[in-house]
C-alpha cells in the first residue's frame, strides 16, 4: 500500500491558496479557517507562517507583484511617459485579475525586496529625463495611487471583468435621476467603458505631471 506524501506547507503555498480562494469568496470571506480548509489543514497551522491576516495580505500582495513582473523585462528605450503607461496598465490588469485585488494590494507591505529592482530602474529613467528625485517619486506615486483608487472603484461595480454587481444598471439609474438630466447622462461615463475611462484619466495625470514639472 502506498500513501500520498503531503506537500509541505510554506508561505508561498499559503499565499497561492489564498489568492485562488480570493476569487471565490472576496476579501471579506477570506478567513484563515477558509484558507486552512482549502489547504486541508487546521487554521492554527497557518500561524506558523503568518502571525495575523495582515501578514498574509502582505505576502499575497507581494506574490501578486511577483506574478505581474515575471517575464516582463523593462525596456531601457522607454520614455518616462511610456514607462508610466506600461507600469500602470500592467498594475490595473493584475489587480483586476483578483476579486478585491485593489483592496488587497492597497496598504500592504512587500515582504521582500523584489520591487526595488524595478523601482531603481524607474527612478533612474525619470531622473535621466530631467526629474529631480523628489519629482520622480511624486510623479510615480501619484499615478500609482490613481490606478489603485480607480481599480478599487471599478471593482465596486465589476468585482471581476466578467461580473457586474446588482444595482449598477445605467438605464435604471438614468430613470431614477430623470429630474437631473446631466447627472443622469453622466452615469454612462462613470459606470461603463472602464478601459477608456482609465486611459483618459491616466493621460490627464501624465499631462499634468509634464506641465507641473516642465519635463518633456
Amino acid at each position: 500500500m502506498t500513501t500520498k506524501r503531503r506537500v509541505p506547507l510554506d508561505r508561498k503555498r499559503v499565499a497561492d491558496a489564498a489568492l485562488h480562494l480570493l476569487n471565490e469568496v472576496g476579501l471579506e470571506g477570506l478567513t484563515l479557517s477558509a484558507i486552512g480548509r482549502e489547504l486541508g489543514v487546521k487554521a492554527p497551522a497557518l500561524y506558523w507562517h503568518f502571525k495575523d491576516k495582515q501578514a498574509l495580505l502582505d505576502e499575497m500582495a507581494t506574490e501578486m507583484y511577483r506574478r505581474m513582473v515575471a517575464g516582463t523585462p523593462l525596456d531601457p528605450a522607454d520614455t518616462w511617459q511610456e514607462r508610466m503607461r506600461k507600469a500602470n496598465h500592467g498594475l490595473r490588469e493584475t489587480l483586476r485579475g483578483y476579486r478585491d485585488g485593489a483592496k488587497v494590494f492597497s496598504g500592504s507591505r512587500f515582504t521582500g525586496i523584489e520591487h526595488a529592482e524595478q523601482m531603481e530602474d524607474n527612478l533612474r529613467l525619470f531622473t535621466a529625463a530631467g526629474f529631480t528625485l523628489t519629482q520622480a517619486v511624486r510623479a510615480t506615486a501619484t499615478t500609482y495611487l490613481y490606478t489603485i483608487g480607480f481599480v478599487t472603484e471599478e471593482q465596486g461595480v465589476e468585482p471581476l471583468p466578467d461580473e457586474r454587481r446588482e444595482g449598477y444598471d445605467i438605464e435604471e439609474r438614468a430613470r431614477m435621476l430623470a429630474a437631473f438630466p446631466l447627472s443622469a447622462a453622466a452615469g454612462a461615463e462613470i459606470f461603463a467603458d472602464y478601459e477608456r475611462h482609465f486611459e483618459e484619466g491616466l493621460e490627464l495625470v501624465i499631462a499634468g505631471i509634464a506641465t507641473r514639472y516642465g519635463v518633456d
